[in-house]
């Protein structure tokens, strides 16, 4: 059963030794079409949990507050879900920001972990 992906929700991916966090600002389309907008934290883990801490103690730290990506990108990296909080103005802001680039690019390659 896919897992239903909403705005708000903190993201867990794996790397070759940890894991990262993306967090979900939004989306628009539907299906193959479909864009999603994230924002992407540089703080890596070396296990899940001590990333579900660092969500529930609001330690991190952004490196990409806004970025667009393709279904097919977005797709490219396995992710599971590990919370979600309501969007403060800061991270809900991409709306209203005007026209960002939609990348077509795993989230992996734009953070520079390969």
């Amino acid at each position: 059963m896919p897992q239903v992906i909403e705005p708000g929700d903190f993201l867990v991916f794996q790397l070759e030794a940890g894991y990262g966090l993306l967090r979900v600002l939004g989306s628009e389309g539907d299906d193959g079409d479909k864009v999603w907008h994230l924002a992407a934290y540089r703080d890596l883990f070396l296990d899940v949990d001590s990333a579900e801490q660092a969500v529930n103690n609001a330690q991190l730290t952004v490196e990409l507050p806004h970025v667009a990506l393709t279904n097919r990108a977005f797709e490219s990296t396995q992710v599971a879900k590990l919370t979600n909080a309501p969007l403060d103005n800061t991270l809900g802001a991409w709306q209203a920001g005007g026209s960002t680039p939609i990348q077509d690019r795993s989230i992996r390659l734009l953070l520079g972990l390969r």
